[in-house]
């Protein structure tokens, strides 16, 4: 068996393994759809330290499992917690649309306390307004336990002078009143012990001696020597006595309250560190307990710094419109790609298909989310597994045209062989800016660089394996091999036929291209300056509220209601046909509530006057029904924006100076910094198109542009790379056969602008349909992207391609009158194609 067959059976082999065990795990595997894209609550909390704790891992931990326990308490559907970094927990709470519930649950620091038992009070006692305070602590949901365990006006929830008894911790020296387990008022001294005293609490089964199920506690040092004078003060009361009783209080609410035993002598107390608390438990009962005592209380307090919720109508229509849009660009590009290489063309489409199947299965098998944002990783890793057939083909046709005894099979093996080192330097260099961001950045940004990783790297194994298992078993059949046009690449295309044609020198005075570049720079840094730059809520914190409206509503009107109101700093843009969304400051919830109700009274009148809205109170769902709905709900803290802008900025430089080590080492330097010089253009220009147009600069947008990015540098590695061939090849000659560099730059420039036209084309059919069928939410991003592609298309020729003459110093008046003359081609033939003797 000869090599070429041994690797052509190998290659057969992995790629029939990764297709199958990509649609094993495609069919029992399912991807985790992110809440942006399912409806639900997601909540990010950052824990505070406090004078007697520090916020570090380990108290990250601990109120992890505290807010596991709470969540589970809320009864929602496959929950997901988890901790991001030191000090940060993300929430997620699918189908939950009430993130003000949810907050309050989670939110609640109160610390586990102590307490002695004074006595019992009379219900229909009004002393010193305890019986007050009592009922008011005595819900889950009342004011008062709202107050304390969201740190908010507690004064307010308590009333006047009972503000410190009812939201105290562990110092508290006022006497509470408080129902226990049995709804009897218990009056309480102040706490002996908090939670933190407590090591650990389980629930325990005895059944040799009767007790059944129990909950021993155990003590560190200090709490043990608290327990036992608690302890010791409680026992010298008689039996049956209330005062005989430790009161463990959680929330504002008794969670237990023992007796001590008889056999405990006054003033000894429960010495050893630990204690056994008996009673009528059930399992359950003794499991909770134990919980609560354990771990009932957040160790740490903890600030909501994010939040975003999102109604499973706007998740649902933003999957169905994606998915119709990858439907129908992906057809598209089908069709162009079968109109433009026949046989190959239809191959390429399989491999496409591949591409999706292992992508999908890379996905689902690493437990990854997907995301909004991070559809714009695949959107451009489907360029690049296009990007990459289409370099394959574009080199098979030139060798073919090159070779005297032209064949398609072997054509076709050394466009493979000839193509692989722009696939894998352009792969690369995105795959390290993938990397780069998901160690570096945070948030929407993180997950684009998950979902480009898995993109780039299933699009090289669907274009260098899948592909040319394919096209191999194809152009080795007879039928093909006696009608090779069939195969698309006998024929150079209409594209190469006109350069052929005029055979142009695009690149003769290269510094008008980049004064045309300068000129744009100037056009859009003028918009940056005049218009400014919209930063989103993603940047600069704040909320952003986001309706569906019976109506259409005027913006200005919006803008009229909500001054009224009292938010005239309410940034109102429309949505869509009847929709509506308001960017502010932070506010609370009390507040939301109130912008809330003034959109749902202008949608219900159809622009009417905003003082409907200005009351407080009531719920929000309510007043909305009659005229909006809210669909979006995000709230982000002034240092998460900060920390997001940072995070992404340093990513982004870090990972452009990735890319420039490497493009500096793969190529000459100047090659390097002519990529790079052309993809700051490209960023600029889109960043001031978008301030021109009055757009939001928000995390869908930060995905595009790094779309942008990584497209741009893609486009310019294939250029360089051909540059790169073309100077190897000159490097063999000397006097008159060595063509000057301006010459050798503008044959790469027109040999690869066929792969250039078809590779753009392809981006731009799934992008339009991204822009026309992929709703609201994907709107911008398509067209910041489709703007992108433009630019980047032109700049990775008229740009780069003359910057790097610019660095080199070729292009003095010697060089350009050498290049004035270049070495005609004849038609059909391309140079890049010849052997290097030829």
């Amino acid at each position: 068996m000869s090599r070429t067959s041994r690797s052509t059976r190998w290659r057969a082999l992995i790629a029939l393994a990764v297709v199958a065990l990509s649609v094993l795990i495609t069919l029992t595997v399912p991807v985790r759809l992110g809440l942006d894209l399912r409806g639900g609550t997601q909540i990010v909390l950052e824990t505070r330290s406090t004078s007697a704790v520090e916020a570090d891992r380990e108290a990250t931990d601990r109120t992890l499992e505290v807010l596991r326990g709470r969540v589970d308490a809320l009864g929602v559907a496959e929950p997901t917690l988890q901790r991001s970094g030191d000090r940060r927990i993300i929430v997620e709470l699918p189908g939950v649309q009430d993130p003000k519930e949810a907050a309050e649950v989670l939110g609640r620091t109160a610390q586990l306390t102590f307490h002695p038992v004074l006595g019992t009070e009379d219900p229909a006692a009004d002393g010193n307004g305890n019986e007050a305070r009592g009922e008011e602590a005595a819900g889950a949901g009342d004011a008062a336990g709202e107050a304390a365990g969201a740190g908010d006006a507690a004064g307010e929830a308590a009333g006047a002078g009972d503000a410190a008894g009812d939201a105290a911790g562990a110092g508290d020296a006022a006497v509470r009143v408080l129902p226990d387990e049995s709804g009897e008022r218990l009056r309480l001294g102040p706490a002996a012990l908090t939670g933190g005293d407590v090591e650990r609490a389980d629930a325990r089964h005895d059944a040799q001696t009767g007790a059944g199920w129990h909950v021993t506690v155990d003590f560190d040092k200090a709490g043990s020597d608290r327990w036992a004078g608690l302890t010791g003060e409680a026992a010298c009361a008689a039996p049956g006595d209330p005062t005989r009783r430790v009161a463990i209080v959680l929330d504002d609410r008794v969670v237990s309250s023992p007796q001590v035993d008889p056999s405990v002598a006054c003033g000894d107390g429960i010495t050893g560190g630990a204690t056994r608390i008996t009673g009528q438990f059930t399992d359950a009962d003794a499991r909770e307990l134990a919980l609560l005592i354990s771990g009932g209380a957040l160790p740490v307090p903890v600030e909501t710094v994010e939040q975003h919720t999102v109604g499973p109508t706007l998740g649902a229509r933003a999957v169905e419109a994606s998915a119709w849009a990858a439907v129908i660009g992906t057809a598209l590009t089908a069709l162009f790609l079968i109109r433009a290489y026949r046989l190959l063309g239809v191959l390429a489409v399989v491999a496409l298909l591949c591409y999706g199947l292992i992508s999908y299965a890379a996905l689902a098998a690493l437990g990854a989310t997907l995301t909004l944002p991070g559809l714009a990783g695949f959107v451009l890793a489907i360029g690049m597994a296009v990007d990459a057939n289409v370099l394959v083909f574009e080199r098979a046709r030139e060798e073919h045209a090159a070779r005297a005894r032209p064949g398609v099979r072997p054509a076709l093996a050394a466009g493979f062989r000839k193509a692989f080192g722009a696939i894998a330097d352009s792969n690369v260099t995105t795959l390290i800016a993938a990397v780069l961001l998901f160690l570096l950045a945070s948030g929407p940004v993180r997950g684009f660089g998950v979902t480009l990783g898995i993109g780039v790297l299933a699009s090289m194994v669907s274009a260098l394996v899948v592909t040319r298992v394919l096209a191999d078993f194809a152009v080795s059949r007879r039928s093909v091999r006696r009608r090779p046009r069939v195969t698309g690449i006998a024929d150079v295309g209409r594209v190469r036929r006109a350069l052929d044609r005029r055979d142009p020198h695009l690149l003769r005075r290269p510094r008008r291209w980049l004064a045309a570049a300068a000129a744009a720079l100037v056009l859009a840094g003028s918009g940056i300056a005049v218009r400014g730059v919209d930063l989103g809520i993603d940047f600069t914190g704040g909320r952003l509220l986001q309706y569906a409206t019976t109506a259409p509503v005027d913006p200005e009107h919006a803008r009229a209601a909500l001054a009224d109101a009292g938010f005239p700093r309410a940034v109102v843009q429309s949505s869509g046909d009847n929709g509506l969304s308001v960017r502010t400051e932070r506010l609370t919830d009390t507040e939301a509530d109130t912008v809330t109700r003034t959109i749902a009274a202008l949608g219900a009148d159809d622009g009417g006057s905003g003082a409907a809205g200005s009351g407080t109170g009531g719920e929000a769902g309510s007043e909305a029904g009659s005229g909006a709905t809210k669909v979006r709900d995000e709230l982000i803290g002034p240092s998460l924006g900060e920390e997001l802008s940072r995070n992404a900025l340093l990513a982004l430089g870090v990972a452009l100076g990735a890319q420039l080590l490497y493009l500096a080492i793969r190529f000459r330097s100047r090659f390097g910094i002519a990529a790079v010089g052309a993809l700051a253009h490209d960023v600029v220009v889109l960043v001031g198109v978008f301030a021109w147009l009055g757009k939001t600069v928000d995390g869908v947008f930060l995905a595009a542009l790094l779309t942008v990015i990584g497209y741009s540098v893609n486009d310019s590695v294939v250029v360089f790379d051909r540059v790169r061939e073309l100077l190897r090849r000159r490097g063999g000659k000397s006097g008159a056969q060595a063509r000057p560099l301006p010459d050798l730059v503008n044959t790469a420039v027109l040999q690869t602008l066929p792969r250039t036209v078809n590779t753009g084309l392809g981006a731009v059919l799934i992008l339009a349909a991204l822009a026309v069928l992929g709703g609201d939410t994907l709107t911008d991003f398509a067209l910041a992207t489709l703007i992108g592609v433009v630019v980047g298309t032109y700049s990775s020729v008229f740009v780069a391609a003359p910057l790097a003459l610019e660095l080199g110093g070729g292009t003095g008046p010697a060089a350009t009158a050498r290049a004035d003359r270049p070495a005609r081609r004849a038609p059909g033939r391309t140079e890049a194609a010849q052997p290097a003797g030829r």
